[in-house]
C-alpha cells in the first residue's frame, strides 16, 4: 500500500457484500479518472485486495414510443388543429413536434378525450419557439406534461401560418431520479466584461461536478448562449497567476427552461460560467447550485482483515476484476459501511549517497591547488625553452 499516498480504515464489515459510498474528501486526491482507488485488507501475514463494482447514481430511463394515427388535420382563426388517435388507451407524458420552420413563437394547446365528444384541457398556452441567426440557434419544440392516459389526443398551434410539421412522436417517459449530493459554494462572483457576463464559482474541495443550476431573477423572455469551464491548473507567473479553464458544455440559458445542466463528471472545484448577451442587458444571475452523483464501491470481502479505502496513487491504473466482466448475484439488502479517519500512508525512504564533499569551500581550495599546479609546471616549461 506504500505506493498510495492515504487510506481510511473500513468499519462494520460483518458480511460479504457491502456498500463504500466514496467520501468527498477522497475525491481531492485522486486521478482525474479515479484509476487509484483500491479496498485493501491487512491480516498478520499478507496484505488482500478487495474486487468491487464502481456504480454512479446516474437516472434511469425507460423510455417507449407509441404508436398512433394522424386523424385530420383542420385550421380555424384560432390557429391549426392536429387530432391523433391511440390504437388503444396508453399513458403518455411527452409528445414532440418536428417544426422545420427556423423561426417562430408560438402557444400550444393540448387536449385529451376518450371518445372525441368532451375534450380535457392537458396544457395551455404552452410556448414553443425557435430562433435561428447569427448570435442563437435554439429550438423548444417538445410537449411535456404530467401522465395522461386518453384515447384521443387534440393539439392547437396558435398561429396565422401553416407550421410545417414534419413529424411527431409521442412517447411515455418513465425515469429514475438521479441521485445527488450538493457541494458547498466557498464564492460566487458575478463580473460583466464587454458584452459577456462571467459568472465564478469556487467549491472548498475538488469534486465530480455532474450538475450546475442557475437562479436568474429576470421575469422577461431571454434566450442567452452559455459556455461551461473548469479551472484545469493555473501557472505563476511574473505578472500574477495564469489560471487555465477547459470546456464543459455549450449550453443555452432560457426563460423556457428550468436552466438545470448536465455536466460531464469532471473532477474540479472552480467552475466559469460565460454568459454571451450581445446587445442585450445582461441578466440578473442571483446564485448557484453545484452538485455531483454519489460514487459507491460494491465491494466483496471473503477473507477476515482490517481493510481500508487506500487512494492517491500518480498515474495508478484501473484495477481489473473479475466481477465486472461476469454477472454477479447481488443480494437484496447491502449495508453501507462507515469510515474511520483519513490517514497519510508513510513512503519508504529513498537513501541518497553523500557527495565526497559536502562543504563547497574544500572544492574551491581543490579547484585553487589544481589552477596553481598548472600555473607552476607552465611558467618552469616556459623557461626550459628561453
Amino acid at each position: 500500500m506504500d505506493s498510495y499516498s492515504k487510506k481510511i480504515e473500513l468499519k462494520g464489515i460483518d458480511s460479504q457484500w457491502h456498500a463504500i459510498e466514496i467520501p468527498n474528501d477522497v475525491f481531492s486526491e485522486v486521478n482525474t479518472n479515479m484509476s487509484d482507488i483500491r479496498i485493501y485488507g491487512v491480516t498478520a501475514n499478507d496484505t488482500i485486495e478487495a474486487p468491487y463494482l464502481h456504480k454512479v447514481s446516474k437516472a434511469e430511463n425507460s423510455n417507449s414510443e407509441i404508436s398512433f394515427n394522424l386523424l385530420n388535420s383542420v385550421n380555424t382563426q384560432k390557429g391549426y388543429f392536429y387530432t391523433y388517435e391511440l390504437p388503444q388507451k396508453e399513458t403518455i407524458n411527452e409528445i414532440l413536434l418536428n417544426i422545420e420552420d427556423l423561426n417562430f413563437n408560438w402557444e400550444i394547446t393540448l387536449e385529451g378525450s376518450q371518445h372525441q365528444k368532451q375534450w380535457f384541457t392537458i396544457l395551455e398556452d404552452y410556448r414553443i419557439l425557435s430562433i435561428n441567426n447569427d448570435q442563437t440557434n435554439y429550438s423548444f419544440t417538445t410537449l411535456k406534461f404530467p401522465d395522461a392516459s386518453f384515447r384521443y389526443y387534440r393539439v392547437l398551434i396558435k398561429s396565422k401560418e401553416k407550421p410545417d410539421l414534419a413529424s411527431v412522436n409521442i412517447s411515455k417517459k418513465a425515469k429514475k431520479a438521479a441521485e445527488y449530493r450538493n457541494y458547498n459554494i466557498q464564492s460566487f462572483k458575478v463580473s460583466q466584461e464587454e458584452k459577456k457576463t462571467i459568472i465564478d464559482i469556487e467549491l472548498n474541495k475538488r469534486v465530480p461536478l455532474n450538475l450546475l443550476e442557475l437562479t436568474v431573477d429576470d421575469k422577461i423572455d431571454y434566450y442567452r448562449s452559455i459556455s461551461i469551464q473548469y479551472l484545469a491548473d493555473s501557472v505563476k507567473t511574473d505578472k500574477g497567476f495564469y489560471y487555465n479553464y477547459r470546456p464543459l458544455a455549450t449550453r443555452t440559458l432560457s426563460s423556457m427552461e428550468n436552466n438545470s445542466f448536465q455536466l460531464p463528471g469532471t473532477l474540479a472545484n472552480k467552475v466559469r460560467v460565460i454568459v454571451v448577451n450581445n446587445d442585450n442587458q445582461p441578466l440578473k444571475i442571483s446564485g448557484t447550485n453545484v452538485k455531483g452523483y454519489v460514487h459507491t464501491l460494491t465491494t466483496r470481502f471473503t477473507i477476515p482483515a482490517t481493510y481500508y479505502l487506500v487512494y492517491g496513487k500518480q498515474n495508478g491504473n484501473f484495477p481489473n476484476y473479475d466481477i465486472t466482466k461476469t454477472t454477479v448475484s447481488l443480494p437484496d439488502t447491502i449495508t453501507k459501511l462507515n469510515f474511520g479517519s483519513v490517514v497519510e500512508i508513510p513512503q519508504p525512504k529513498i537513501e541518497t549517497t553523500s557527495p565526497l564533499f559536502e562543504n563547497k569551500w574544500w572544492l574551491w581550495l581543490i579547484i585553487g591547488v589544481v589552477i596553481a599546479l598548472l600555473g607552476y609546471f607552465t611558467i618552469g616549461m616556459m623557461k626550459k625553452e628561453l
